[in-house]
């Protein structure tokens, strides 16, 4: 994701995912399984070497962050995402900061503190509604951990402060959770539990039989004022990858089971094939 001053690459820790986001495109696939650490180091090795920057590392290198924000949640497979973030930020690995690191959860409460603790990056959670009504709906993982539970989490969250804000991403649905009252009441959380965060406001980014649509450019905008207005920062997320199935929300694999009889079929057809 290339910005005028940082490379950042969204990085998956699982094949598909189980939380179900009913927003989400990803959540409409069936967990596969979970990412070693080899494969999750191995994701940003291969952005790396795609940008010419491995082995070397030239000056001004276009990959300077990770966000796990990939297909799956982190928090599922936390102790493969621990070792693969511990390689990427040891100084004889690839040697890239904690403060360029975000790790993304939907809200599992219970590996919040160890993931403060034993990773210590920055932290972002996918709150996306302020009401219990409407996040059990789009966010079914609230019926288990419900907001009061996960904002508390985030303030206990070892390294939060002003410096180092918890990022709260909010997808923006079209007269779901887009209100005056919804902005109101996401301030209102944030002062209750005085929490150093900025919000991130994202565009819903539609696919094939999505129940939502996206909120109106000038609904966003005066979501995004009042909540400025309080002073929490609230950037509206510029769209990236629509064009090719690759915004958030929209990562899905075509998959299909086959036959050790059919993988050779076709390997020995890929090596029969002229030039």
């Amino acid at each position: 994701i290339p910005d005028a001053d940082r490379g950042t690459l969204c990085v998956s820790s699982q094949v598909g995912c189980t939380l179900n986001c009913r927003f989400c495109h990803t959540g409409t696939m069936r967990l596969v399984r979970n990412l070693t650490p080899a494969e999750i180091v191995g994701q940003v090795m291969l952005a790396r070497d795609s940008l010419g920057e491995w082995p070397s590392q030239p000056e001004g290198r276009m990959l300077t962050n990770i966000v796990m924000m990939g297909m799956g949640e982190p928090l599922y497979n936390f102790e493969a995402v621990r070792d693969a973030l511990k390689l990427v930020m040891d100084g004889d690995g690839l040697a890239l900061s904690k403060r360029r690191i975000t790790l993304s959860t939907s809200g599992v409460v219970p590996m919040m503190a160890r993931a403060g603790a034993e990773i210590g990056v920055n932290l972002a959670v996918s709150l996306h509604a302020v009401t219990k009504e409407v996040r059990d709906e789009i966010v079914p993982l609230n019926r288990k951990y419900g907001i009061e539970e996960l904002l508390q989490a985030c303030a206990d969250y070892p390294g939060a402060n002003n410096a180092r804000r918890i990022t709260f991403e909010y997808v923006m649905l079209k007269d779901k959770n887009d209100s005056d009252a919804d902005a109101r009441e996401l301030v209102r959380l944030i002062r209750h539990y005085d929490l150093p965060a900025k919000v991130n406001l994202i565009p819903f980014n539609p696919w094939p039989g999505a129940p939502y649509d996206t909120s109106t450019p000038e609904r966003v905008r005066a979501f995004s004022s009042i909540v400025f207005d309080a002073g929490i920062s609230a950037p509206v997320r510029t769209p990236r990858g629509r064009d090719i199935d690759a915004a958030c929300g929209q990562l899905k694999t075509a998959s299909e089971k086959k036959s050790r009889a059919e993988l050779d079929a076709q390997a020995e057809a890929k090596l029969l094939a002229p030039g």
